[in-house]
C-alpha cells in the first residue's frame, strides 16, 4: 500500500518530493523516486508485502517499463508463478507490484483484466512514450490528475497536486454546487478547478501532450430468473468465504472492523476459518449514552466472544469531532458530508496493526439503504394506488410494501410522479430550486444552466439492469459508492496510515450478485436478505434480525445540543460573508428550523458546516 504521484516534463526532484511529503501519511515506511527527463515517478511506501524488497519505484528486466502503484494484487502468487514459467524474470523477493511491469510485458494494457485486487497504477513505458494510469474496478483506491502546461501531473490525493506549483489553486464551482446536494462531489469533478479524478474501472494514457481515457471494466447487471435461493446462497458463501482469505495475505499483522451488523461480523467470523491465531477486532463507541449506539457495541462484543477474537474499542465525544473536523477534511481535500466514522476508530487500529479487514460494499451490493427499501414499492405505486387505497391488494401485493411507511411513500410519489429519477433525486438534500436561494447571486453566477437533477438523470442512461432494486443499486454503485462509500473509507484510515481491504468489494462477488433478482436482495421488506440467509449459522442470535444502524457517527444527535454552539459559530454570518458564497438569511433560517424541531434539516446543517470547514482550511 502506497501513495503515488509524478508528472511528465523535465527532472524537477524538488517538486516530486514536495508531493510525495504532501502524501506523506500514505506511506510512512519509505519514499522513492524515478526521473528520467520525460517523466518523473515518486511514491511514498507502506510496507505490507515483502516488506525487505518491495521498494518502489519497480522496474523490468531491460528498465524499459517502471511503474509505482497504490494497492494491493490479491492473486500475484499465481500471476507471478504463471509469468516466471513463461520465461519473465524476477528481483523482488515477492513483490506483487512487479507482477505489474511483467505482465505489462506480456498482455499489453489489458493486463488490468488479469488482476483481482484493488489498485491505483502508474506505468511509464519509455519505448512507446507513454505513461499509463490505472484504476481498480470498484474504485477503492482514488487516483487524481490534471493537465497544466501541457503536462500531465497525478497523485493518489488532490494535495499531492496541489504541492506542484505549477498548478493555481482555484474552487471548481459546478464541482462545489453539485456537493450540497449529493453530499460529496461527483466523479470525474473535483473541488479544484482542472483537477479531475479517474473514475472506477478507467485507463488513462498520456501521450506527446495528448490525454485518452476509456472505461476497461463496469459492472453488468444481468438478472437470472431462474436462481434458486439455495444455488444464491452457496455461490455466494464461496466466493465471500475465497475473498476474505486471499485478502488475509499479508506480511504484517492485521485485524477487521467489527460493528457488530451483519456485513463485519461476517467477514470476522470467515477470517477464523483461516488463522491460527485469534482475529484482533475493532469497535467504535461513544461516552455518551445512545441505545442505538450502545447495540452496536453490545452486538459486536457477542461475536467476539463468539469467535474468541482480541478485542478493543475506542470510546469518543462530540469534543473529538470537533478538535478534529478540520483534519477530516483535509483527509479528503474537498467538503464532505458523508460518514466519518473510519477516522476516528482507525485512531485505535493504528496502534495495533497496518492492515484492517471491513464489510464495506455489502449494504450497496445487497440492498440496504432508503432508496434501495423503496426502489420496488415506488415502481409498483402508480400501478397499484387505487387497490393501496381502497385496501384490496392480494398478499403478494402487500409483501411488495412490506415495512414500508405508506404515508411517505405516498408523498414521495406526489411529488416525484414515481419515476425512478425523479424520487430518487428527492431522497437527496438541496435541490437545484433549494440552491437558487441557498447560494449568493455571485456563486449562482458562475453556475449557470448547471443542474444536479440533469446529472442525476444521465447516470440512469445506459444501465444494465432491468430490476427496479438493481436499476437503483446499479446507478448508486457508479456513483455514491466510489465517490462517497469508499472515498470515506480510503481517505479516512489512511490518513492515519491504515489500509483497508473488503471481501464485498471482490469482483468476481460483485459479478455474481448483479445477477441475482432484486426480489432476493430485498425480501418482503427485509433488506439483505438472501445474504442474511448466507451468513445467519456463522452469527451469534440476533444479528441478523437488527435494523439497520450503520457506522455512522451520532453527529445529528450531537448537534441537537452539544454541536449546537459550534455550529451557529461555523455557520455565522460573519464567516460566511467572508467567502460570499452562500445566502446568509437562508441559512440562518435552515438552523433556526432545525433547533425549532424540524429534524429532517439535520442533514443540510451538518452539509454546510462541513463545507464551511472545508473553504476555511483551503481558502480563507
Amino acid at each position: 500500500m502506497c501513495g503515488i504521484c509524478g508528472f511528465t516534463g523535465d527532472k524537477n526532484p524538488v517538486v516530486l518530493k514536495k508531493m510525495a511529503d504532501a502524501i506523506f501519511h500514505r506511506g510512512p515506511d519509505e519514499d522513492g523516486y524515478y526521473s528520467d527527463g520525460r517523466v518523473n515517478l515518486g511514491m511514498r511506501r507502506l510496507s505490507i508485502i515483502d516488506v525487505k524488497t518491495g521498494q518502489q519505484p519497480i522496474t523490468n528486466e531491460d528498465k524499459s517499463l517502471w511503474t509505482v502503484f497504490n494497492g494491493e494484487i490479491y492473486n500475484f502468487r499465481e500471476l507471478r508463478k504463471e509469468l516466471k514459467e513463461k520465461g519473465h524474470v524476477f528481483y523482488t523477493d515477492h513483490s506483487d507490484t512487479e507482477v505489474i511491469v511483467h505482465l505489462y510485458e506480456e498482455y499489453g494494457a489489458g493486463f488490468v483484466d488479469r488482476i483481482n485486487g484493488m489498485f491505483a497504477i502508474a506505468l511509464w513505458d519509455t519505448n512507446k512514450d507513454k505513461l499509463f494510469l490505472f484504476r481498480d474496478r470498484m474504485g477503492v483506491k482514488p487516483l487524481f490528475y490534471a493537465l497544466i502546461n501541457g503536462n500531465l501531473v497525478f497523485s493518489s490525493e488532490i494535495k499531492g497536486i496541489l504541492a506542484n506549483h505549477a498548478y493555481s489553486k482555484e474552487m471548481n464551482y459546478e464541482a462545489v454546487y453539485h456537493y450540497f446536494t449529493f453530499k460529496n462531489v461527483p466523479a470525474p469533478l473535483t473541488a479544484f478547478k482542472g483537477i479531475y479524478t479517474l473514475l472506477p474501472g478507467e485507463m488513462l494514457v498520456f501521450s506527446k501532450g495528448e490525454i485518452s481515457k476509456k472505461r476497461w471494466w463496469k459492472v453488468r447487471f444481468a438478472e437470472n430468473p431462474d436462481y434458486t435461493a439455495d444455488h444464491v446462497k452457496n455461490r455466494i458463501f464461496t466466493l465471500l468465504e475465497d475473498a476474505t482469505r486471499i485478502r488475509m495475505i499479508s506480511d504484517v499483522p492485521f485485524g477487521a472492523y467489527l460493528s457488530g451488523g451483519v456485513d463485519s461480523s461476517s467477514v470476522v467470523a470467515l477470517m477464523t476459518r483461516f488463522s491460527d491465531k485469534p482475529i484482533k477486532t475493532f469497535s467504535l463507541g461513544y461516552e455518551d449514552e445512545l441505545k442505538n449506539k450502545e447495540a452496536d457495541l453490545l452486538y459486536a462484543r457477542m461475536v467476539a466472544r463468539q469467535y474468541k477474537t482480541e478485542h478493543h474499542e475506542y470510546i469518543m465525544s462530540y469534543k473529538e469531532l470537533i478538535g478534529d473536523i478540520d483534519k477530516v477534511i483535509e483527509a479528503f481535500d474537498q467538503p464532505f458530508s458523508g460518514t466519518i466514522a473510519t477516522f476516528f476508530l482507525t485512531k485505535l487500529i493504528k496502534n495495533h496493526v497496518k492492515v484492517a479487514i471491513s464489510g464495506d460494499g455489502a449494504d450497496e451490493l445487497f440492498g440496504s439503504y432508503l432508496s434501495h427499501r423503496i426502489a420496488r414499492p415506488m415502481h409498483h405505486y402508480s400501478l397499484l394506488r387505487e387497490k393501496i387505497r381502497s385496501g384490496t391488494l392480494t398478499e403478494r401485493e402487500k409483501c411488495i410494501f412490506a415495512r414500508c411507511d405508506m404515508k411517505f411513500l405516498e408523498e414521495l410519489f406526489s411529488r416525484s410522479g414515481g419515476e425512478e429519477a425523479n424520487w430518487r433525486y428527492n431522497l437527496y438534500l438541496f435541490t437545484d430550486e433549494d440552491k437558487n436561494t441557498l447560494l449568493s447571486e455571485k456563486f449562482r453566477s458562475e453556475v449557470k444552466g448547471v443542474s444536479s437533477f440533469r446529472r442525476l438523470e444521465g447516470q440512469f442512461d445506459g444501465l444494465t439492469a432491468r430490476d427496479p432494486l438493481n436499476r437503483i443499486l446499479e446507478m448508486e454503485w457508479n456513483t455514491q459508492l466510489p465517490d462517497q462509500v469508499l472515498a470515506f473509507v480510503d481517505f479516512l484510515s489512511m490518513a492515519h496510515s491504515v489500509e483497508i481491504r473488503s471481501p464485498f468489494l471482490d469482483y468476481r462477488l460483485v459479478e455474481f450478485v448483479a445477477t441475482v433478482p432484486g426480489e432476493m436482495k430485498i425480501k418482503e421488506g427485509n433488506v439483505k436478505d438472501i445474504l442474511k440467509m448466507t451468513v445467519e449459522p456463522l452469527l451469534p442470535e440476533g444479528i441478523t434480525k437488527r435494523a439497520k444502524e450503520g457506522f455512522v457517527l451520532p453527529v445529528f444527535d450531537w448537534m441537537l445540543d452539544k454541536l449546537k454552539d459550534y455550529s451557529f459559530d461555523m455557520l455565522s454570518r460573519e464567516k460566511l460573508e467572508k467567502h460570499g458564497l452562500l445566502d446568509p438569511g437562508t441559512v440562518s433560517a435552515i438552523l433556526k428550523s432545525y433547533h425549532d424541531g424540524d429534524r429532517t434539516k439535520a442533514g443540510k446543517v451538518w452539509n454546510l458546516m462541513m463545507f464551511q470547514v472545508w473553504w476555511e482550511k483551503y481558502f480563507a
